[in-house]
């Protein structure tokens, strides 16, 4: 009875109290490293504070689940079956964010086994390159693209003088949409423009208003969302 016992018990839990203590601490630290990277390079339009605790914790969940399948192929099949229930409604607007929740479960599962070197060197490592990558400004476009929103009143406008501008500070313009606004009279025109230096921006709004007839004028990056204001 005794023998059996035992044997129930051991195969209950194959791993020690100090190794599961010891590998949830590394999928800790881990976790920590990710979510500092994760603060240090964020670029995106929607920063949040539990995505941050998020990437923490996933990478523990993550190290704990692996220590309870170990290497029961029964226990893995009955986790995969009970997680299959939950449904994740948060749409992940970033695609860095979708990123940083694989590279938690992968850095966890490493952890979750045992495998602190491949854990910590990881972390260590992926979290360089992203680094790198983030302040190399690896990727970004050679040439910057801009949106220019323009109303105006067509009875006194002078197209010519606009043009003017944009030989002065752009080294392309497109025409990409005219409409009516309001009357006759007012129009809305976009432009698809390329900035001979990012910094010409506001020398091009402020030559912009200058001119008669302007209602308004706004710059957007060609990434940006456009909200134009009403007339």
């Amino acid at each position: 009875m005794f023998t059996d016992y035992t044997y129930t018990i051991i195969d209950l839990f194959p791993v020690s109290a100090g190794d599961v203590l010891v590998n949830l601490l590394v999928a800790f630290f881990c976790g920590l490293i990710l979510s500092l990277i994760y603060r240090l390079t964020y670029r995106g339009p929607s920063y949040s504070v539990s995505f941050v605790n998020a990437i923490v914790m996933l990478t523990i969940i993550s190290a704990l689940i692996i220590v309870v399948i170990g290497n029961n192929l029964a226990r893995a099949f009955g986790l995969v079956g009970a997680m299959s229930i939950i449904r994740f409604r948060t749409a992940v607007r970033d695609t860095m964010d979708m990123v940083f929740i694989f590279l938690s479960l992968g850095i966890g599962m490493a952890a979750g086994v045992g495998l602190s070197v491949v854990a910590l060197t990881g972390s260590l490592i992926s979290g360089m390159i992203i680094m790198a990558l983030t302040y190399t400004n690896y990727g970004q476009a050679r040439r910057r693209f801009h949106v220019l929103q323009l109303a105006y009143d067509d009875s006194v406008f002078d197209q010519k003088k606009i043009d003017n501008l944009f030989t002065q500070y752009a080294r392309t313009n497109k025409l990409v949409s005219m409409k009516y606004s309001g009357n006759d009279t007012n129009m809305e025109a976009i432009y698809h423009i390329a900035l001979k230096r990012d910094k010409y921006a506001d020398a091009l709004i402020a030559g912009i208003r200058k001119e008669k007839g302007i209602s308004y004028v706004n710059v957007f990056y060609d990434e940006d969302d456009i909200n134009p204001p009403t007339v």
